[in-house]
């Protein structure tokens, strides 16, 4: 069975196009014009083995914001759909990921109710913009794009920054955590003939 999709979104502010394999090798193609948002992306897709493009075009001439929100909505799309009926998933994943200083725990339940708690970034991690090529990515962007994409993937999902100093690490680390409890969350289980849970459906 094929776990890919691919997702097209036109509105007057972004162009976005997602394309996911949730069985790849964690081959990336991103380009959205928010230059560490596309780090984080690749990020995401090499530490979670997903095969993932990206091709978002949007009104970065006012900021990135547009962009990074509608790039998430899509994406959380595409894994939706990639995931089908979830017949043999392990469902749950947990993983706490390390980046020199920061230390982030995230957990996902592909429970078909969409869901975000996230915790614990510092005070004013929030209105730091981190440079790079294109737009900046604004600190506040973070949380945000969580609760996106555990919104349109209908998924569960908790992320606790534990600890951190630096701007870059404590997002680097959010997403690599993310990407692992993922993971491990949409791993097939050869023991599981059914879908997990006690209702018959997710």
């Amino acid at each position: 069975m094929s776990r890919t999709a691919r997702i097209e979104r036109t509105t007057k502010e972004s162009t976005v196009t997602v394309e996911v394999d949730l069985d790849g090798t964690g081959r990336s193609e991103v380009s959205t014009g928010v230059g560490f948002y596309d780090h984080m992306l690749d990020a995401f897709a090499r530490h979670s083995l997903t095969d993932l493009v990206v091709r978002t075009e949007g009104d970065t001439h006012i900021d990135g914001h547009h962009s990074v929100e509608d790039t998430a909505i899509v994406l959380g799309q595409a894994l939706r759909e990639a995931l089908g009926d979830k017949v043999g998933i392990r469902r749950f994943g947990d993983a706490t990921v390390p980046l020199d200083e920061a230390l982030v725990q995230a957990v996902v339940d592909v429970s078909g109710r969409p869901y975000c708690v996230h915790t614990g970034e510092p005070e004013g991690q929030v209105y730091v913009a981190i440079g790079g090529t294109g737009a900046a990515y604004q600190g506040s962007l973070t949380r945000h794009v969580f609760e996106t994409i555990s919104f349109h993937a209908h998924l569960a999902l908790h992320v606790r920054v534990l600890a951190g100093r630096d701007p870059h690490h404590l997002v680097e680390a959010q997403f690599k955590a993310f990407a692992r409890a993922f993971r491990d969350a949409v791993a097939i289980d050869p023991r599981e003939t059914g879908v997990p849970s006690t209702k018959g459906s997710l």
